[in-house]
């Protein structure tokens, strides 16, 4: 019986150890993000930054239009039978 209790206590203490390593990687990712979230905010105040920020978005997003576009006109051309 003692011995169950010893193997069932190591068991929880490595488990507890273990949880806290998993809680500490959680913790410094949560911090890291949330320090990338405030020094974009800080940046949108420059005008410059922000410009070139909206501006990559905007390339982003034609981009995936043109590719989707791209996409579309080759199932036409499929379903024509071209």
């Amino acid at each position: 019986m003692t011995e169950f209790l010893k193997k069932a206590f190591n068991d929880m203490k490595e488990s507890a150890r273990a949880q806290h390593e998993v809680d500490k990687a959680n913790f410094a990712a949560a911090k890291a993000e949330s320090k990338a979230q405030w020094e974009e905010a800080k940046a949108m105040g420059n005008p410059e930054t922000r410009k070139a920020m909206m501006q990559a978005q905007r390339d982003k997003q034609i981009e995936e239009a043109n590719q989707r576009k791209a996409e579309a006109e080759a199932r036409i051309s499929k379903a024509q039978g071209k």
